[in-house]
Parts: C-alpha cells; sequence; structure tokens
C-alpha cells in the first residue's frame, strides 16, 4: 500500500550534508537533511547495549497526512527491546517485504517536540505546536476502519517506533496527523516524553474491554506496579475509585508503588510457585502449587479487605505470572495483557477459566479516543507521569540493555533529545 512519500535513502549519510548537534535545535521549520539517531540494523541483532550505535541517517520525508517532530525529549520502552534484539519479530525484515526501503531501524514510541513540519492534507496541527505523540498507527483506508470498527485490531494497525522506522530516538520523528496531541504545557520535556505508551495501554486495558471496565471499588491486581506501565496503572484505577494492589520484587519498589496510589504491595520473592502448574496427574505438584496460588490470593485479601479477588489482573510477565493470575481473578473477572516479558508461552488452566466464567484478554497500543482521554487526564495534572530518570540520548542503548534484564522498574526513562538539558520545557 502506498505511503505518499517520496522514495526514502536507505545507506547512512556520510558525506555532503552536516547534521546539527543533538541538544540543538535549527530554525523553526528548517528541517536538514539528515539527523543524528540510534540506530538498529540486522547484523547487529542482540544484546541492546550493542545493538543500537549513534549514526547519521536521511531526516524522514512526509506523505500527505503525515507531521514531522524536532524530538525535544524520547520515552524508553520495552518494545526496542525487542526490536534491538530482533525477536520476536525482525522488523526491518518486515518492513522491507512491505515495501519500504529503509535497512535500518529507528526506534522509540514515546515524543515530547516541535512540530516542525506538516504534509499538504494535515489540519490539526501547525509548525511550532509544542506535542507529544500516541503510538497508534493505521492505514486510514483500511476496509476494517471503514466499517467502524476499533482501529487499533485493524489488519494494518502497528505501534509507531516499533512497527514504524523514524521513531523518537532521532532528532526528528515521522507521525501519522491523528497521533499527535498537546503536550501538557506544566510538563518538562523528559516528564512529557516518558508515559504516553504507557499511559494509553494501561488506559486501554482498563477501560476499553466492554464488560470488565475499571469500575469504583474493583480490585485491580497490577504486576511490576514500581515500573513504568505499572504506575499508570495504579493511577488510572485509583482515579475510577479501584482499589489498586501492586506487586513487585522489593520493599523499595513496593513504597515507590504506593507513592502513586497502590493501597498495598505483595512481594513476588516470596512465593516460590510461579510458572506452569505440574501436569494434572502429578498430584503431590498441584497440590503444593495450588497451596502457593492460595497464599498470594490471600495476600490480595489481606491488602483489599472482605476476602475480595482481583476483578481484573493487569497482566504483562506473561508465562510466570498468567496461571496464577486467572487463579486469583474473581468469577467473571478479566486477566487483560499486553506483554510477555517472562515469555510468551503461558498455560492457563481451564478448570478456573471456563467454569468460572473469567475472561483472558489480549490488550495492544491504543485507539485515537482513548489516547486522547488519557491525555486529558497528564494535560489536567491528574496523572502523574512517573518519570524515574532522565538520560542522554547516547544512554539509549545501556538503558534498554537494563530494561531487558529488569533493572529499570522505578516508574518511566526518558533520554534528552533536542533539550539540552533536564527541567526545560514547563511553563510554571
Amino acid at each position: 500500500m502506498s505511503t505518499g512519500r517520496a522514495e526514502n535513502r536507505t545507506s547512512v549519510v556520510t558525506q555532503g550534508a552536516d547534521p546539527v548537534p543533538v541538544g540543538v535545535l535549527p530554525p523553526l521549520g528548517v528541517v536538514p537533511p539528515v539527523m543524528h539517531a540510534q540506530v538498529v540494523r540486522p547484523a547487529r541483532y542482540g544484546d541492546p547495549a550493542s545493538a543500537f550505535v549513534p549514526e547519521i541517517v536521511p531526516t524522514p520525508e512526509l506523505g500527505p497526512d503525515e507531521v514531522l517532530i524536532a524530538v525535544m525529549a524520547a520515552g524508553i520502552n520495552y518494545n526496542n527491546v525487542w526490536a534491538a534484539r530482533g525477536f520476536p519479530v525482525d522488523q526491518v525484515a518486515v518492513r522491507q517485504r512491505r515495501g519500504e526501503p529503509e535497512d535500518f531501524h529507528v526506534g522509540g514510541s514515546d515524543c515530547a517536540g516541535i512540530v516542525y513540519a506538516v504534509g499538504a492534507a494535515v489540519t490539526n496541527v501547525e509548525v511550532g505546536d509544542h506535542v507529544v505523540t500516541h503510538p497508534g498507527w493505521w492505514e486510514s483506508g483500511d476496509p476494517w476502519i471503514a466499517r467502524g470498527k476499533d482501529p487499533m485490531i485493524a489488519p494494518s494497525a502497528r505501534i509507531y517506533g516499533y512497527d514504524t522506522n523514524y521513531g523518537s530516538f532521532g532528532q526528528f520523528t515521522r507521525v501519522q496527523s491523528h497521533q499527535v496531541l498537546p503536550k501538557a504545557a506544566h510538563l518538562t520535556w523528559e516528564e512529557a516524553a516518558a508515559p504516553t505508551l504507557v499511559g494509553t495501554t494501561a488506559y486501554r486495558m482498563l477501560h476499553g474491554w466492554a464488560g470488565n471496565t475499571v469500575a469504583r471499588d474493583d480490585v485491580v491486581l497490577v504486576w511490576g506496579g514500581s515500573g513504568g506501565l505499572g504506575t499508570q496503572a495504579i493511577q488510572l484505577a485509583r482515579l475510577a475509585g479501584a482499589v489498586p494492589v501492586a506487586v513487585v520484587s522489593a520493599p523499595e519498589r513496593g513504597a515507590y508503588a504506593e507513592k502513586f496510589g497502590a493501597a498495598g504491595w505483595i512481594d513476588r520473592r516470596e512465593f516460590d510457585h510461579w510458572g506452569v502448574p505440574p501436569l494434572i496427574d502429578d498430584t503431590e505438584g498441584q497440590r503444593a502449587w495450588t497451596a502457593g496460588a492460595r497464599a498470594f490470593g490471600k495476600r490480595i485479601w489481606d491488602i483489599a479487605g472482605d476476602r475480595r479477588d482481583p476483578a481484573i489482573v493487569f497482566e504483562h510477565p506473561g508465562a510466570a505470572t498468567v496461571p496464577t493470575s486467572v487463579f486469583v481473578c474473581e468469577p467473571g473477572g478479566m486477566v487483560v495483557i499486553c506483554a510477555g516479558t517472562t515469555g510468551y508461552d503461558a498455560m492457563v488452566d481451564l478448570r478456573y477459566h471456563w467454569t468460572r466464567q473469567k475472561r483472558l484478554q489480549g490488550s495492544h497500543g491504543t485507539n485515537d479516543e482513548q489516547a486522547i482521554a488519557y491525555n486529558r487526564l497528564v494535560v489536567d495534572g491528574k496523572i502523574d507521569p512517573a518519570l524515574g530518570r532522565t538520560i542522554p540520548l547516547s544512554a539509549i542503548p545501556a538503558a534498554h540493555a537494563a530494561m531487558g534484564r529488569g533493572e529499570e522498574v522505578f516508574g518511566n526513562v526518558a533520554a534528552l533529545v533536542g533539550a539540552s538539558e533536564p527541567g526545560t520545557g514547563g511553563e510554571a
């Protein structure tokens, strides 16, 4: 399917043009032909620490409904740990099969920046606007969307900066115009860049599935409660009047989750029943696993009170936790999952699934309505970005390597790109 763009160059540009330095902006509306970026290439797939390399690449060209943004700061998310590994999807190969010529990947699914150019059909933003981006990308002519169905489930749906190229890990990023949202004026560039992907993902998980949307007094179990995704889920649950219970791996992480509204926390290291339960004919193994899962469920009761099970289990670890999540979820409740950071081969004991009529719901990305609703909460100051730390663009490889090892567990991480120092971009 044609994008309406001019043909892009594929090789690194080293002669005839110089990019502006990182931390410096060209005059407003002046777009240099090349830019600095953290780049992944197939030959380097593996450890993110070595897969990302600083290169000079062409500045992306625009189609009629696209927007070019000078990236002031970029958020770090687990999706580009996967992109750097080339697993489970070789994104460069997938895009080349679609006819895109670039032989490299510039990742990054969260951006706060300044609009520098717009396509001929763009009417919702102007050069000079201060904006953030949401990660949902799709073809406007997709027949699924034309039938009025959710764009994020359309065959053409992708995650910007993971499935698409020219994400926020370069000086300029290219997005579709519907992805562009106003930046919260009170946030710095790095604060604004930090939460949108995880925040909109969490919003869809909690509000997007009719029949099991979060409601007042619901118990919501949040795995990884001190991380970027978990801190957004906890805040959204609190805003709905629910009771979020965090699962963490250390007391200091539990305290961090409580800072954002968790009613309490459970240290998962106190339990050892994780992963696939023993086979049904292993009576002793089944008994031991069930005892561990029941003990974990009792800890939820201790925090929530009144022996209440979670109406929603907010899942993303996957293989290690899904069996327990389904076990502890209340009858008629929902386990909603957006990732599989501990593995994709999760097992569900159907005895606890079908007879108690629980829902196991996949959730991916965001549509425009959900992104707008989430961003309104940020703009209104009702959601804290939970910025854990700020790094330079040069530290993106190390940050992804640490995230892949499970070390980034205190809120969100953002990298400065066009912003020369932290603490800028917010209004008093």
